[in-house]
Parts: structure tokens; C-alpha cells; sequence
């Protein structure tokens, strides 16, 4: 093995492991080594065994959900996993991309390969044979009420292993088994408990949510670094981000914001050169204390999420060391919808930082002598450009939509399938809303950022700029050219976005 691969053998994966194997950086190995093989094979044996003994075993020798009263007859019961998947075989909404689909499959394999699923070996086997050729279930958005786990949205990944539905492979939508029959590969004929392992549980969300703290991480600090030149473009007052000033409130998030803005503001503020006030507006003087809670939330998400991923969360567990079933809710997402609930409200609150941050910078009423709308054209053609007055409204907009979606979807529970599943924890609605704020707020910062060097520029260029922030003018001046004259700015957008996206810029160590 090398540094370029995560194994996956029953130990630990970081959420920077699931990104990784999601973004194809690294590739994923499951452990072929006898003590692996022989503990997740033990599940499966006790399974067996319990139904050689005619146990009574929730999912195995029973209907699903409400329907665990319903005993299945043994010659019925190798027919149960396949009728649990084509039931819920009814997800609706856009399907997830690429490099979703591939951390739900990671984080459904370190699931069942805690070994408490009672399932073989061989069905890790499968999954991790569709991840390495890059076979990718077509998986639906929509359909997961976050407990019993993502059953629906699972149910596709289950259909897959056993032929079925469709893939998304070599660039094209295809039938699995299609795709299966050109590379020889045998669909999997699931065993009892097997088809409920794989989608009893809480991989979805998990998978959304290793993804979505990769993003806010770093959109903490591009909007540290974008807080640092608008207080350039302002002349701002960097005593506002004084150590001893922080050092009396001391939340650590917020302490690292200011060192950060403050590193970035060795000569280029010092003294304020805008002496019409003493203090900046909110949007500025306060940046590390909206972006701080994010900065200080960091370290539980990353607890949260973690214990999720490293977690065996179907029902029931197998514990075939002591010989036992045990019957509970492991399937239950509420630490991932909090986390989600969470992160997506603090996510919106960077968007509307900067959405107030950009309105200061296009308003003459208020951006100390910059253009209007910051526009960059020359004498009588001033008349005629608009420059970023139309960005500066779209952003209105993204941050209008972001805000909107911080409404917690974990509140929202509701009884479902007879009232069996009668208090369900909304986690994969919730992570799938943090995507989306995410989406909305990175769209923020690519029009703040393509603005405020547009505006540090229109200021003269200070030549005392920190080497950061020329790092930053530098690397946006790139790929976005000065705005002298109107033209559409969509392109450029796009193309700042995924470069957010990829995290192309380089920020703080």
C-alpha cells in the first residue's frame, strides 16, 4: 500500500480519508488479511447458524419495520433482502453527483467493516469492486427521512451489487447489469440480514457531511482572506484585530480569525487612513466574531461526524464474539442532522458577511471614495459602465436563498410507516440543505472576491500589501481581468466558483 490509498480494515477513517476517496486523490483498499476476513465472516456465520437453529432475528426471519411481527417462513427468507431493496426502490429529486456517490459508497464499506453487520466479507468485496472501476449506483436525492437510517437512497447501492438498476460508468448512464456483463463481473446474491445491513444506516448523510466540512473549512478562510482586503479597499482599521483586544473574549476560532486578518494587515491598515470614524461597521469589525463560529465549531462537527463514519449504525447489531443479537436504533441521525443544522447556519452567516461587506464596497455613500459600483471605466464612458451593480445584486440573492435554508430540518420529524418510525431525524434533508447553503455561499464568495481586488486595484494598489494578500490579487488576476469596461461577468463567476471549489487558492497554513 501506498501513501496514495486508504485502507479500510475495522480501524479509524478522517473525514479528509472519505474526500479523498470521493475527489479520487486517494484509492481505497479494504483489508485482505486473514484476521479481517475471519471477523466480518464470523457475522455472517452467526447469522447462518441462527437460522440452521430457527432464531428469531428482526429483518432476518421477519418483515421490515412495522412488519417485525410477521414471522417469514425459512424457505422465504433468502428472498427478503432482494424485496427490501425494490420496494424502496422509489427515490425521486436529481441524483447525486460523482463524488457524493463514491463517499456514501466509502463510508457504507467502514461501516459494515466494524464488523457488527453479519454480513461476508465478499459483499465488501463488491462495493469496494464498483469503487475501483468506478461503477457509481445512480443514487436519488430524495426520499430519506434520516431513521431507519438512508433506506431508500441505500436501496440503489444494494440494487447495484445484485445487478440491478442503473450506473453511472465511463461517462454514461448504463444499466449495472449491462456494465457487469462487459467486465465479467457476477451480480451478488444478497444473504439474509444483508440487504438491511447495507441500508439500514446513516452512510448518506455521513458522506454529505465529510464532504460539507471540507467546503465550510475552507470557506472560513476565503472569507477571512476576502475580510482582509475589503478592510484594505475601506481603510479600515486594523486595531480593530488587535491581540490584547481578543485576548479578553477568548474563543479560540475567533482569536485564530483575527491573528489571520492581522497578518494579513501588518503595514498595509497601520494607522487607519479613514479617520471620518473610529470604528468600522459591523461587517467589518466584527468579521472574526461571525466567522469564529464557524472557526470554533469546527472541532465538534469534526467529533460528530467522525463517530458517525467509524460507527456500525444498522439494526440489529451482530455481536457474534458473545453470541448475541441486539436489537436498537443505531440507524438514528440525529448527531449528523444537528451537526448539518449547524454548520449550515453558520455557512449562511458567511454569505451575509460578505453580501454586507460587498454592499459597502459598491456604495460611494459609504466606500470612501471608491467608484460606483466599482467600475473601473474612464472618463466619459463613467457614464455608461455599471460595473459590479448587477453582481452586487445577485449576491443579494444567493445570500437571501442561503439564509432562507437555515431553518433546522431536524425539527421537522414525522411519524412515518405506521407510526413505527414515529420520531426520525431528518439528518441526510439537513446535510443535503448544508450542501446547498454551501453551494450558494461559495457563489458569494467568488463574486466578493473578483470585487475586492477589482477594489483594492481601484485604490491604487497599495504597495505595502502583506504577501498574502498579494498571493490573493495575484492568483484572482490570473484567471479575472480588471473591469474597465461593462461585459458579462458569468463566465468569470463560474469559473471563480470552481475554483473555490477546488480549492485553488492558497490561504493560511
Amino acid at each position: 500500500m501506498t501513501e496514495q490509498t486508504v485502507i479500510v480494515d475495522g480501524g479509524k477513517l478522517t473525514i479528509e480519508d472519505i474526500c479523498h476517496i470521493a475527489n479520487q486523490t486517494k484509492s481505497l483498499h479494504i483489508s485482505d488479511t486473514a484476521v479481517f476476513k475471519d471477523r466480518i465472516n464470523k457475522g455472517a456465520k452467526f447469522v447462518n447458524m441462527l437460522l440452521r437453529e430457527e432464531g428469531f432475528v428482526y429483518g432476518v426471519t421477519t418483515g421490515y419495520g412495522d412488519s417485525c411481527t410477521v414471522p417469514i417462513p425459512l424457505e422465504y427468507v433468502a428472498d427478503l433482502s432482494r424485496h427490501l431493496y425494490t420496494f424502496h426502490g422509489c427515490g425521486l429529486g436529481a441524483h447525486f453527483d460523482q463524488a457524493q456517490t463514491r463517499a456514501i459508497m466509502a463510508v457504507r464499506i467502514n461501516s459494515l467493516a466494524q464488523g457488527f453487520s453479519g454480513v461476508r466479507y465478499q459483499l465488501l468485496q463488491q462495493i469496494g469492486k464498483l469503487l475501483e472501476h468506478d461503477i457509481l449506483p445512480l443514487i436519488p436525492q430524495e426520499g430519506s427521512v434520516g431513521a431507519s437510517g438512508d433506506l431508500t437512497p441505500l436501496s440503489y447501492l444494494a440494487a447495484v451489487l445484485a445487478g440491478e438498476r442503473e450506473v453511472w460508468y465511463q461517462g454514461q448512464t448504463q444499466t449495472a447489469e449491462t456494465v457487469f456483463s462487459g467486465l465479467g463481473f457476477v451480480p451478488l446474491k444478497l444473504n439474509p440480514k444483508e440487504g438491511l445491513a447495507i441500508m439500514n444506516g446513516t452512510s448518506v448523510m455521513t458522506a454529505l457531511a465529510c464532504l460539507a466540512y471540507q467546503r465550510a473549512t475552507y470557506l472560513s478562510q476565503l472569507s477571512t482572506r476576502t475580510t482582509s482586503l475589503v478592510s484594505v479597499a475601506l481603510q479600515g482599521n486594523a486595531g480593530h484585530f488587535d491581540e490584547r483586544l481578543f485576548a479578553v473574549k477568548p474563543h479560540a476560532g475567533q482569536i485564530t480569525v483575527a491573528r489571520r486578518i492581522r497578518e494579513d494587515l501588518p503595514i498595509a491598515c497601520q494607522p487607519p487612513r479613514n479617520d471620518t470614524r473610529l470604528q468600522d461597521r459591523y461587517s467589518l469589525r466584527c468579521a472574526p466574531h461571525i466567522i469564529g463560529v464557524l472557526e470554533d465549531a469546527l472541532p465538534w462537527f469534526r467529533q460528530f461526524i467522525e463517530n458517525e463514519l467509524n460507527s456500525a449504525n444498522d439494526n440489529p447489531i451482530i455481536d457474534a464474539e458473545n453470541g448475541r443479537v441486539l436489537h436498537g436504533g443505531h440507524f438514528y441521525g440525529g448527531h449528523i442532522a444537528f451537526a448539518m443544522d449547524c454548520m449550515k447556519t453558520a455557512v449562511a452567516n458567511l454569505a451575509d458577511l460578505m453580501d454586507r461587506q460587498m454592499a459597502q464596497l459598491v456604495d460611494p455613500k459609504f466606500n470612501h471614495g471608491l467608484p460606483a459600483n466599482l467600475s473601473g471605466a474612464k472618463a466619459e464612458q463613467a457614464i455608461l459602465n455599471h460595473g459590479f451593480k448587477a453582481v452586487q445584486i445577485a449576491v443579494s440573492a444567493w445570500t437571501a436563498e442561503a439564509l432562507k435554508l437555515t431553518m433546522p430540518a431536524s425539527v421537522f420529524s414525522r411519524s412515518t410507516e405506521c407510526h413505527n418510525q414515529d420520531k426520525v431525524s431528518m439528518g441526510t434533508i439537513a446535510a443535503r440543505d448544508c450542501i446547498r447553503v454551501l453551494e450558494l455561499t461559495e457563489q458569494v464568495a467568488a463574486a466578493m472576491l473578483m470585487a475586492v481586488v477589482q477594489a483594492v486595484e481601484l485604490r491604487g494598489g497599495n504597495p505595502l500589501l502583506s504577501p498574502g494578500l498579494i498571493m490573493t490579487i495575484t492568483q484572482v488576476r490570473e484567471h479575472v481581468p480588471f473591469l474597465d469596461t461593462d461585459r458579462a461577468l458569468e463566465q468569470a463567476l463560474r469559473l471563480c466558483l470552481q475554483l473555490i471549489r477546488d480549492q485553488h487558492w492558497s490561504l493560511y497554513e
